[in-house]
């Protein structure tokens, strides 16, 4: 039994929801970490970020951040790890990015969940976004301006106290921090291996610190042994029931950060 905010659903009902309700995951897009934890499966977006996604790309494939520890976490808050010294403030060889705060997407690639006079929040495939309001909306500029929402499960890129000092660093929220949204690069979302995220030892550093063991691209594991994942997409009927399940239990507070985005073994 899949229980999400208090809602239980049959697995079998999830296993029988439309084909269309149901989407592959971009290998090119797709980080996975082996973890001593776990698995850690990770959907980068490069629509709220180009260039940070391409420097995780990057380094995942140079090796960097196989053998790293998670070197700070935060119970209830954050897992950070990616520097290659072990600890705050070590970086890559590669140049530090420039802030990546908000971006500027298309419409049909956007689910919004949530509208309010004040702003809109949704989802760009599992990863959550806020954006400014319909009212806001640019009469020549149809796309959503927006900027990604610190939900659990987000994946960020650490960097210094001048903004523009990402570079290797990453982080995965434990729970939700929307104070971090506007300040932290956010570049995807754990679409599968949370409780490994939640599961590696706390501490800053931790006595015994967890690893990334080996960490690839979807794409560059070969194909058998890759792992078979399918994303519930946030812009089919099954996904929708969900929305409305979790808007009933939460009413006037629900936000973003109170529906889960599922995922199924194909």
């Amino acid at each position: 039994m899949l229980r999400v905010l208090g809602i239980s659903i049959a697995a079998v009902g999830l296993m029988a929801a439309a084909p269309a309700d149901w989407r592959p995951l971009d290998p090119e897009n797709t980080l996975v970490i082996e973890s001593t934890k776990g698995r850690i499966v990770v959907e980068l977006r490069p629509e709220f970020a180009p260039k940070g996604v391409e420097r995780i790309k990057l380094l995942a494939r140079e090796g960097v951040y196989s053998g790293l520890q998670f070197h700070r976490v935060i119970d209830g808050f954050v897992a950070q790890t990616g520097n290659p010294n072990n600890r705050d403030g070590g970086v890559s060889v590669h140049p530090d990015l420039a802030p990546e705060f908000s971006f500027r997407v298309a419409p049909d690639l956007a689910t919004v969940v949530n509208a309010r006079s004040d702003a809109r929040e949704g989802f760009v495939g599992a990863t959550p976004f806020q954006a400014t309001s319909a009212a806001e909306q640019s009469s020549t500029d149809p796309r959503l301006r927006g900027w990604g929402a610190y939900c659990p499960g987000v994946m960020g890129m650490g960097r210094q106290a001048e903004p523009g000092t990402a570079n290797s660093e990453i982080f995965f929220m434990r729970g939700p921090a929307r104070r971090l949204d506007h300040e932290y690069t956010v570049v995807g979302r754990v679409v599968s291996g949370s409780q490994a995220v939640n599961a590696v030892a706390v501490g800053e550093p931790p006595k015994v610190p967890d690893l990334m063991l080996k960490v690839r691209m979807l794409a560059d594991i070969p194909e058998a042994e890759r792992p078979k994942l399918e994303v519930m997409d946030t812009r089919g009927p099954a996904f929708q029931a969900r929305l409305a399940a979790a808007k009933r239990e939460k009413g006037a507070a629900f936000t973003v950060c109170d529906v889960e985005i599922p995922i199924r073994t194909r």
